[in-house]
C-alpha cells in the first residue's frame, strides 16, 4: 500500500470503522461458517468482507469517503487498567472459534485497501475519538461506522456513527432517545450508571434513567457530587457522597482520549482503490465464493482485473503433440522468451531409477503446453507391436535431448515441476541436470503443511477447482493396466500436457504468497533446494548383502515356528496366530483373561498395548504372541522385502523420500522404508547388519546427538539446559541431578533412566499415564515426576502453555526457520483430539526445527565433499542420521567434513544458544556404523 496522502479540509469526509466492535457483533448475530478445506471457523470475517465491499460500493456517490481507516483493538491491556484495575476484568475470553478470525480481519482490511491501525495501552475508540476530533477541528465531515454506545459521546453536527447491520444513521436524536442527554453529557450518565460490561462501577443502585434527570438538573457529574448534599432523596443523597470517589474514577473509564499519540497521521488515511489481484487472492484463500464473484465481476466490468489463470478452463484441445523438428525449435524459442517452463516427464515405470523416458511436456502459459513423445509403441487391438516400422510418429529421444538439454540446464530460464524430485532423477539418467528450479508441491508445503494433501490433483481440485485426467483413465486398472508407452498419443498429449499446464497454474497462484505468508525463507533456504540433493541420494541407493538377509529370514522362521508351539501349549490347542479374531477368543474367551475390550466388529481386541498390559500381569501367552509378532514383522517388512527391494540394474536398495508428507518437514522413506528399522532390539540390529558398503569402501553414521533436547533448551530459553548442553555434561544425569537433589557422580542408572524418559517424554507432551507405562510405575508417581520436573525448569511449561496459546490464536506454530506447521484440532470439542493437538503443537517447532536443521546440512554436504576432495557420497537420511559411503582410506577426512558441515548448519544465518554435537563413526556395516 502506497504512502501517498490527503490534506484534511471541510470537503473531506473521513470513514473510521470500529472494527473491534463490529467483530463481535458479527461473531453472534451470523451463523456460525467453517472454511470448508480445512474447518477454520471464518463466519466473522466473511461478515466484515461483506459489510466493507457492501459499504465501499454504496459510497461510490456523495457520500464517497475521502479518508477511511479501520481500527482494532491492539490488546486487552490499556491505560484504564492502571487506574482502575478491574476494568473490563470480569468480561468473559472472546469465543474459541472468534479468537483465530481476529489476525484474519485484520488481513481482509488490508486486502480490502485501508489501514488496520492499532497501538499499544489505548483501545480502539480512543484512537476513533483522537482521530475523529482532529478531523472535526479541520471542518470536516466524520462517519463512524458503530453503533457502541461509548462513541455516543462524540457525536457532533460533523460526526455522526453509522449502524450499518440496521442501515441506521446516529446522531443528537438517537443520543438523547438512548441516554435522555445530549452527546456532550453521555460522559456525565454514563459516570453515574456505569456499566456491567466493562465492570464500570458507577453508582450502586444509579440506573442510566435516573442519572439523566439528575444531569439535566445538575448539569454534569462533577457539579452534582459538589452538590450532593441538595439531594432531597435520602438513599441516593447518601450514594453518591459514599461512591463518590468511584464516580470520579468512573468517569476517568468512560471518557475516550481524544489525544493519543497515534502513528499514522490522519493525512495518510487517503482512499485507495483496493488491489483486485489482492483483494481477490484474499477471498479466494477464505474461500467466499460469494463476494468473491461478486468483486471479480465488478472489478471486471471496471476494466480492472486481467483474467487469472486459475479463472481460465483448462481446454485440452488447445494443446499440441510435438513430433518434428519445426515444432520442438518453437517451443524452445517461447520458452526462451517467457524465461521459464513447466515441464513433466513420463516414464513406463514408477521407479525412476531404471524406468525409460516416453515422453517430456512443457507449458509457458495457460492452456498453451505440449507433449513431447520419445518412447511410445505402438499397440495393435490392445496387444503390443515392436516393430519399429510401426511406431507412432516421434522425434528421437537423442534428438530431444539434445535440443531440450541447454534450455533445462540454462541459469536464466526458471523451470517448474511438481514433485520435481522424480523428473531431476530421470533427467540426470539422460545427462540433463537441470537448473534452476522452482518445486508446486514444495510450495504449498512451505504455505499449508499439514492443512491437506500436496499432490497434484488435490491441489488441482482445491485451488483451480479443475479435475485433472486420472491416470487410470488412459492407462487402465488391474491386469488391463498398461505401461504408458503402449497410450495413443492423442490420449497421452491430453494426460500429460495437462500435468505441465496445471503445474504452472499452481505456481503462479502460490509463488507469490510466500512473502505474503512470510514462508520464503523456508522456502529459499531449505526446501527449494532438496529436490536436487534428494533425487541424488535416492539414485545413489545403499547395499545390502542378500546372503545376509536370506539367513536371517530362515533364522526369523525357525524362531517363529518355536513361538507358534508354544502358544499352542499354552492355549491348550491349534490356532493361527496371525489371526486377531482366534487370539482374543482364546484370550478372553477360552481362558477368561482379564481386561478384555471389543472393538466396533464386536471381535476382542489383540492390539500391542492389550498384549503388553497382559503380558505385564504375568501372563505367557500374551508375551510369547508379542515375541512372535515381533519376528514376523522384521521377517515380512525387512529381512523378505529387502530382498524383493534390489534393484536389478544396480544391485542396491533405493528408497523414495516423501519431501511433503510429515507436518513438521520430517522427510519420510517408502519403498522401503528404511527409517522404520528397530534398532533398540537385537533383532532389528541385525537387519542394520545388513546394509554394507561395496567392497574397500566404509559406511560412515554421522547423528546429531540430542538435537530436539538442545532445540528445546534454545527455544524454551531455559539456562540449566544451555548452561549443561554447553558445558558438555550428561543431559540426562544433571535432569536427575536437579530433580532429586542427587549429585551426577555415582548416580543410579535407574534414576538416570527416569529422567531421560521424562527428557524425552516432554517434546512430545507425554503424559502421566504414558510415563507410567513407559517407566512400570503407578500414574500418582509418574505424576510427582512430571510436576517436580516443571518445577525445576518452569520455562518448559511457560514453552508448552504459550506455544498452545499461539496455536490457538493463529492455528500454526513455526520452527526457529519460521517454517509454518498447521495444527487442525487446537479448537476442538472433544478432548482427546484437543490433547492431540495440542501435543502436536508442542512438538512441532521442536521437531520441525531439527529437520530444518539437517535439511540445510544436507544441501551444504555435496559441495562441501566435493570442496574437501572427497569421493564419499550420502546414501540414506534417517532422522536426525545421514549415512555416507566412501573409500575407506578417506573416512577419517569424510568424517571431519560431515561433522563441521551438520554442526555448523545453523550458520550464519542463525546462531544456537547451544552446541550442535554429531556423533560420526566408520564400519563394514550400518549396525556397527551408528
Amino acid at each position: 500500500m502506497t504512502q501517498d496522502t490527503a490534506p484534511i479540509t471541510e470537503d473531506s469526509h473521513l470513514y473510521l470503522i470500529d472494527a473491534s466492535g463490529y467483530i463481535f457483533r458479527a461473531f453472534h448475530a451470523l451463523p456460525p461458517l467453517t472454511r470448508p478445506s480445512d474447518g477454520l471457523p471464518v463466519g466473522a470475517v466473511q461478515g466484515f468482507c461483506n459489510m466493507l465491499w457492501k459499504l465501499l460500493e454504496e459510497l461510490k456517490g456523495d457520500d464517497r469517503p475521502t479518508h477511511f481507516a479501520c481500527i482494532f483493538d491492539k490488546g486487552s491491556y490499556t491505560f484504564r487498567n492502571d487506574l482502575y484495575p478491574d476494568y473490563k476484568a470480569q468480561r468473559p475470553p472472546p469465543p474459541e472459534d472468534l479468537v483465530p478470525q481476529f489476525p484474519l480481519i485484520r488481513q481482509a482490511a488490508i486486502a480490502f485497501g485501508t489501514p488496520a491501525l492499532e497501538m499499544e495501552g489505548y483501545e480502539a475508540d480512543d484512537l476513533i475519538a483522537t482521530y475523529a476530533r482532529q478531523a472535526e477541528e479541520k471542518g470536516a465531515r466524520v462517519t463512524i461506522v458503530s453503533s457502541d454506545k461509548d462513541l455516543m459521546q462524540l457525536v457532533s453536527d460533523k460526526i455522526t456513527l453509522l449502524d450499518t447491520m440496521k442501515n441506521k444513521r446516529l446522531s443528537f436524536e438517537e443520543v438523547e432517545a438512548k441516554f435522555g442527554v445530549g452527546p456532550d453529557k453521555v460522559i456525565d450518565v454514563q459516570s453515574l450508571a456505569g456499566d456491567s460490561v466493562d465492570n464500570v462501577p458507577g453508582a450502586p443502585g444509579i440506573g442510566v434513567k435516573t442519572a439523566a434527570t439528575l444531569i439535566n438538573e445538575y448539569g454534569d457529574v462533577l457539579s452534582l457530587l459538589e452538590r450532593a448534599e441538595e439531594i432531597k432523596q435520602p438513599k441516593r443523597r447518601q450514594t453518591l457522597i459514599d461512591h463518590a470517589d468511584q464516580i470520579r474514577v468512573s468517569r476517568d473509564l468512560v471518557t475516550l482520549k481524544c489525544d493519543v499519540p497515534i502513528e499514522a497521521p490522519l493525512e495518510t488515511l487517503k482512499v485507495r482503490d483496493p488491489d483486485p489481484a489482492t483483494l481477490i487472492e484474499f477471498l479466494e484463500g477464505m474461500e467466499f465464493r460469494t463476494i468473491t464473484r461478486r468483486v471479480r465481476e465488478t472489478f471486471e466490468a471496471e476494466g480492472d482485473l486481467p483474467d487469472p489463470v486459475e479463472s481460465e478452463g483448462v481446454d485440452h484441445d488447445q494443446y499440441e503433440t510435438v513430433t518434428t523438428e519445426a515444432q520442438l525449435a518453437e517451443w524452445i524459442s517461447r520458452i526462451r522468451k517467457t524465461g521459464y517452463v513447466a515441464v513433466d516427464t513420463e516414464t513406463d515405470a514408477l521407479d525412476a531409477v531404471s524406468s525409460n523416458l516416453v515422453g517430456i511436456s512443457l507449458s509457458t502459459n495457460v492452456n498453451e503446453a505440449c507433449y513431447i513423445p520419445v518412447g511410445h509403441v505402438s499397440v495393435s487391438e490392445g496387444e503390443l507391436n515392436l516393430s519399429n516400422d510401426e511406431k507412432p510418429e516421434q522425434l528421437g529421444l537423442d534428438k530431444v535431448i539434445t535440443a531440450l538439454k541447454p534450455v533445462l540446464e540454462d541459469a536464466e530460464i526458471l523451470k517448474i515441476g511438481q514433485n520435481f524430485k522424480y523428473d531431476l532423477a530421470v533427467f540426470s539418467r539422460y545427462g540433463i541436470t537441470v537448473a534452476p528450479y522452482d518445486d508446486t508441491m514444495l510450495l504449498s508445503f512451505c504455505l499449508h503443511a499439514g492443512m491437506h494433501g500436496h499432490g497434484m490433483d488435490e491441489l488441482s481440485e482445491r485451488f483451480l477447482s479443475h479435475t485433472p485426467i486420472a491416470f487410470k483413465e488412459v492407462c487402465g486398472t488391474g491386469k488391463s493396466q498398461i505401461s504408458f508407452d503402449r497410450v495413443e498419443l492423442d490420449k497421452a498429449t491430453r494426460y500429460a500436457a495437462e500435468d505441465a499446464d496445471v503445474t504452472l497454474r499452481l505456481w503462479k497462484l502460490f509463488k507469490p504468497l510466500l512473502a505474503k505468508q512470510k514462508v520464503t525463507r523456508v522456502y529459499e533456504r531449505i526446501e527449494r533446494a532438496l529436490p536436487a540433493v534428494i533425487s541424488r541420494m535416492e539414485l545413489e541407493g545403499v547395499k545390502v548383502d542378500r546372503d545376509a538377509l536370506s539367513r536371517m529370514s530362515s533364522d526369523f522362521s525357525q524362531r517363529m515356528a518355536g513361538y507358534e508351539a508354544e502358544a499352542h501349549e499354552l492355549a491348550g490347542k491349534d490356532f493361527n496366530l496371525g489371526s486377531p479374531k482366534q487370539l482374543g477368543e482364546i484370550l478372553f474367551g477360552d481362558m477368561g483373561l482379564p481386561g478384555g475390550k471389543k472393538t466396533k466388529t464386536g471381535a476382542w481386541s489383540t492390539d500391542a498395548s492389550a498384549l503388553e498390559e497382559l503380558a505385564a500381569a504375568g501372563h505367557d501367552l500374551p508375551r510369547t504372541i508379542i515375541n512372535w509378532r515381533t519376528l514376523s514383522k522384521l521377517k515380512s517388512t525387512y529381512a523378505d522385502a529387502l530382498q524383493e527391494a534390489i534393484n536389478k540394474k544396480t544391485g542396491r536398495v533405493h528408497t523414495s523420500y516423501s519431501l511433503s508428507a510429515a507436518q513438521t518437514g520430517r522427510l519420510s522413506s517408502t519403498d522401503p522404508n528404511l527409517q522404520n528399522i528397530p534398532i533398540r532390539t537385537e533383532e532389528g540390529r541385525k537387519i542394520r547388519n545388513a546394509f554394507i558398503a561395496e567392497p574397500g569402501n566404509v559406511l560412515v553414521s554421522a547423528d546429531y546427538s540430542q538435537i530436539e533436547l538442545r532445540l528445546l533448551a534454545h527455544i524454551a530459553d531455559i539456562d540449566a539446559l544451555k548452561n549443561a548442553f554447553r558445558d558438555g555434561l550428561d543431559i540426562h544425569a544433571m535432569t536427575a541431578s536437579e530433580m532429586f537433589g542427587m549429585p551426577i557422580e555415582g548416580m543410579d542408572p535407574m534414576v538416570r533412566r527416569q529422567a531421560k524418559a521424562i527428557n524425552f517424554g516432554i517434546i512430545y507432551g507425554i503424559s502421566a499415564y504414558g510415563l507410567s507405562n513407559q517407566l512400570g510405575i503407578p500414574q500418582g508417581e509418574a505424576r510427582d515426576y512430571i510436576k517436580a520436573y516443571f518445577e525445576k525448569f518452569p520455562g518448559i511449561r511457560k514453552y508448552m502453555d504459550d506455544t498452545k496459546e499461539f496455536a490457538k490464536e493463529h492455528a500454526f506454530v513455526q520452527t526457529i526457520y519460521g517454517r509454518k506447521c498447521w495444527v487442525q484440532g487446537i479448537k476442538a470439542k472433544n478432548a482427546a483430539q484437543r490433547s492431540f493437538a495440542e501435543r502436536q503443537a508442542i512438538n512441532a517447532p521442536i521437531q520441525g526445527s531439527a529437520a530444518d536443521i539437517i535439511k540445510r546440512a544436507m544441501i551444504n554436504m555435496p559441495g562441501a565433499l566435493e570442496e574437501a576432495g572427497l569421493k564419499g557420497r550420502m546414501l540414506l537420511q534417517v532422522h536426525d542420521e545421514l549415512i555416507f559411503e566412501c573409500p575407506e582410506a578417506e573416512a577419517d577426512t569424510l568424517i571431519s567434513t560431515v561433522r563441521r558441515v551438520m554442526e555448523k548448519a545453523t550458520e550464519p544465518a542463525l546462531q544456537l544458544s547451544v552446541p550442535l554435537v554429531v556423533d560420526a563413526r566408520a564400519a563394514d556395516n550400518w549396525a556397527d556404523a551408528h
